[in-house]
């Protein structure tokens, strides 16, 4: 019930006419455009979630489709379905795609869609950015695949270990299509992670405090940071390798310095984490159907959301479960051993919560809990299997055979496609108002139940037997052939499975039958929205006071739909969300955002290009494609929110807030927080890569290696006191109304950054010279290289804040985009003193 309207009010004809004009002034500023124009521009998350889950399952079918070719060639000994380079090339993009074009972004789909509605907002705080996530997506996607095309096909598997993957053994374009398409597809979940942690921490309903949050919201707030810290491993590896096949640098050939076993330690520090990054979202939908099915409150709440928590740190002290056949010392195989079954705790916690759920409440067997169901016999398998792998002498005797492959599909598919299919069908009449055939989803559901189970338990005994994955045929005197027959067969049956269930999802929207709102009689507060769901989801910000809000007080569904509550009234004809207390739930500000545009997919478009021109080596053209970057980028900054928007709005009556700019926990703050910590990671990775190669790699430094002397290594360093100098008194000038001091310092920031810039690098070419010679200088130029970027992004950010302090959008009350600026500032001069600590007082120490 929305708090500026009493219950039980009987409305006048002049309020009912208010309403709908109300209503119909909503409905035109959140409307998208018409035809194809019009969803193209679209930024509304419900349009932009859609493109995203049915873009996600169109690569699930291709990727299927290479795993069907992968699978007649395995059928039988000999076959030649596929040669020995072709069966490669399936390999890596089957397993390429599942990972990174399917199970992340399918999952995030889910989350852009239903999150929203889960916490009573009307959309995500950044509507081009995910847009734009979505076009990076695709166009990541279609790059990849490009290489089909060009005959560039990647063939050294989704792992892409190095030095297989590098110039000397992977000559061709195909190793670089790779790198470059997955780097670019990967966009979209760190863009999607940006929104999820904005919108869950500061656009929850009123009285939604952290308690109350559905447990869905919760996995995926905990996955958004796993993202956060899990990606930017993978992202510095891809980067590394490939300005070493680009550009002859040394990272990990050994000849030169390098070790090939960074990229498994970088690539792993993301992998494994990735495993949970899939499961956690897939637990949160278990959470949600279980919940509602047994018709009862979810028994251990807290202890499920401590379990989410651990699962996510637990993650990251995984990684050499993968590497234990590579020469880790006993000891640390036996931290990692313990440490990967002490991950099996949080899970068996989730798994009893769900199964007491369900035996304390009255559960309810329609199809999306057959999927539930299938979900816990073939997640618990593979949770065995994977017990069974945690131990050091067994994972020896099985590692690189099918018994691998068949665990990771029992982990995968156990823990991510029955969740997924449970989770299709159970938002599926929210999602098109009509309800799919009982019976056709029912067969799907056997299909790829039966058909799973088949094509991959024998799998465990083929690889006991020592049949090696990755491998494109086997000999009859293996004895495996029957049991490899099998697979293929069942294989078929699961496919025919899987496109059942995606033509029922597909005809439910044009022919299922109509059905009744909330068919589940489901307690959270998605299942408020009307049918068809409308763009802005509610009329008016409903009040929550529980975790279940439609079973404690179902009339919230009426007063949702009311326009005189909260954001009622579209002021402006702007599209506004409420921002509330990260911890309380309690409303501080009101949020403007963006609507359709051009915006994301040019700037898409325009990296797809950029891109392009790197792969084909026409470096000019990446280079030139840099300034239209740049000006869309500026473009976009400039048109953020409403920068003609007052300080404070009345959101109802007696209640005013202040708008974005103006607010202490604005949504491009907390953008930024995310951002700097993504950053971070990123740099903590290549800070990682620095001290692994000086502990592991031989002769490093290498002989006659010389540091920059003292005298100029701590003249270059004296500049970036310029830059925090103003970004301390900046904001402190702009507080006090003194605008022309506060572009002052903005100015005296760029100027700082640019000496350092111009003192720093050529002394340290001085010093260490070219970065082809050895992997320590390929390793002191990223470092370097690294920093200078950050400085560059500065300079641009503080001559944008002047320009916008100068043209009166930021003044002593909206002083947003100074904040931005002077923490950037702040945060690029931090990470420059642990550069130069690194670059000029280790190795002096060391």
């Amino acid at each position: 019930m929305s708090p500026a309207t009493p219950d039980h009010t009987i409305p006048t004809p002049g309020d009912h006419l208010r309403h709908g004009d109300r209503l119909a002034r909503l409905e035109r500023v959140w409307a998208n455009g018409p035809g194809l124009v019009g969803q193209l521009t679209a930024v509304n998350h419900s349009t932009v979630s859609m493109r995203v889950i049915v873009t996600g399952f169109a690569f699930l079918l291709v990727g299927g489709l290479l795993s069907m070719f992968m699978r007649l060639q395995l059928a039988w000994p000999g076959l030649q379905v596929l040669d020995p380079q072709r069966y490669a090339q399936f390999v890596t993009m089957h397993g390429t795609t599942m990972m990174f074009l399917f199970a992340v972004p399918i999952m995030g789909g889910f989350a852009m869609y239903l999150v929203p509605k889960m916490i009573g907002a009307r959309d995500l705080p950044f509507p081009r950015l995910s847009s734009f996530g979505y076009w990076c997506y695709l166009f990541g996607g279609l790059f990849l695949y490009s290489s089909f095309i060009f005959g560039s096909v990647p063939d050294t598997g989704w792992f892409m270990y190095t030095p297989l993957s590098d110039s000397t053994y992977s000559p061709g374009k195909g190793a670089d299509f790779w790198l470059i398409g997955v780097t670019f597809a990967e966009i979209a979940a760190v863009v999607s992670a940006v929104e999820v942690i904005a919108a869950v921490l500061i656009t929850r309903a009123p009285g939604m405090d952290l308690r109350r949050m559905p447990l869905f919201v919760w996995a995926m707030l905990v996955t958004a940071f796993m993202i956060a810290f899990g990606f930017p491993p993978l992202i510095l590896a891809s980067i590394l390798l490939e300005i070493q096949r680009a550009f002859d640098f040394a990272f990990f050939e050994v000849a030169r310095g390098g070790d090939p076993l960074l990229w498994q330690h970088l690539f792993w520090l993301f992998g494994h984490p990735e495993v949970y990054i899939i499961f956690l979202p897939a637990a949160g939908v278990v959470s949600m159907v279980v919940s509602t099915f047994a018709r009862r409150p979810m028994v251990g709440y807290t202890w499920i959301v401590l379990a989410l928590v651990a699962t996510g740190f637990l993650s990251f002290g995984l990684w050499v479960h993968h590497m234990f056949a590579v020469g880790i010392p006993l000891l640390a195989l036996a931290f990692f051993s313990a440490a990967s079954m002490m991950v099996a705790i949080p899970t068996g916690i989730q798994i009893f919560a769900w199964l007491a759920t369900l035996w304390a409440g009255k559960p309810w067997l329609r199809v999306p809990m057959l999927y539930i169901i299938g979900f816990f016999v073939v997640f618990v398998c593979g949770g065995l299997t994977g017990v069974m792998l945690a131990f050091v002498p067994f994972n020896w005797q099985v590692h690189d055979t099918h018994f691998v492959v068949a665990h990771l599909h029992y982990v995968l598919i156990g823990g991510l496609m029955f969740p997924l299919f449970a989770g299709l069908y159970y938002w599926l009449p929210l999602a098109s108002g009509r309800m799919p055939s009982e019976s056709l989803s029912r067969s799907g559901f056997w299909l790829v139940f039966i058909g799973f189970n088949l094509a991959f338990l024998p799998m465990h005994l083929t690889g006991m037997v020592g049949m090696p994955r990755r491998v494109d045929s086997y000999a009859m005197e293996l004895g495996v052939h029957w049991l490899n027959l099998l697979s293929t067969a069942a294989s078929f049956v699961m496919a025919v499975g899987v496109v059942a269930i995606l033509i029922d999802v597909a005809l439910c929207f044009v022919l299922g039958r109509r059905g009744v709102e909330n068919p589940w009689q489901a307690g959270t507060l998605e299942w408020a929205v009307p049918s068809p769901v409308p763009t802005y989801n509610f009329a008016s910000v409903p009040q929550i006071e529980s975790r279940y809000p439609l079973w404690d007080n179902p009339e919230v569904v009426a007063a949702t739909r009311r326009t005189d509550g909260l954001l009622g009234e579209a002021h402006d004809n702007r599209r506004e969300l409420l921002g509330t207390g990260i911890q309380s739930g309690r409303p501080e500000q009101v949020i403007r955002v963006s609507t359709s545009t051009w915006l994301p997919i040019l700037a898409a478009f325009t990296i797809a290009i950029l891109l392009a021109g790197f792969i084909s080596s026409q470096y000019w053209l990446s280079i030139l494609m840099l300034v239209p970057l740049i000006g869309l980028f500026l473009h976009w900054a400039w048109t953020t929110g409403d920068r003609h928007a007052p300080a404070e709005l009345e959101v109802a009556p007696g209640l005013r807030l202040p708008t974005q700019a103006a607010a202490r926990n604005a949504p491009g703050w907390w953008a930024l927080v995310v951002t700097l910590l993504i950053d971070g990671s990123l740099f903590a990775s290549l800070v990682f890569a620095y001290f692994y190669l000086w502990l592991n790699a031989p002769v490093w430094p290498p002989v006659g290696a010389t540091v920059m002397a003292w005298t100029p290594a701590l003249v270059a360093l004296a500049p970036l006191v310029l830059p925090l100098l103003a970004a301390w008194l900046g904001p402190v000038a702009l507080a006090a109304g003194r605008l022309r001091t506060a572009i002052a310092w903005q100015v005296v920031a760029v100027v700082g950054g640019a000496v350092y810039l111009g003192l720093h690098l050529p002394a340290l070419w001085a010093a260490v010279g070219a970065p082809q010679v050895h992997a320590y200088a390929s390793v002191v130029w990223t470092l370097a290289g690294f920093h200078a970027v950050h400085i560059l992004v500065a300079m641009l950010i503080g001559g944008f804040t002047a320009m916008r302090i100068r043209c009166g959008y930021v003044d002593g009350v909206r002083r947003l985009e100074s904040r931005i600026a002077a923490a950037f500032w702040r945060y690029t001069v931090g990470i420059g003193v642990v550069t130069w600590a690194v670059l000029h007082l280790f190795p002096r120490w060391a």
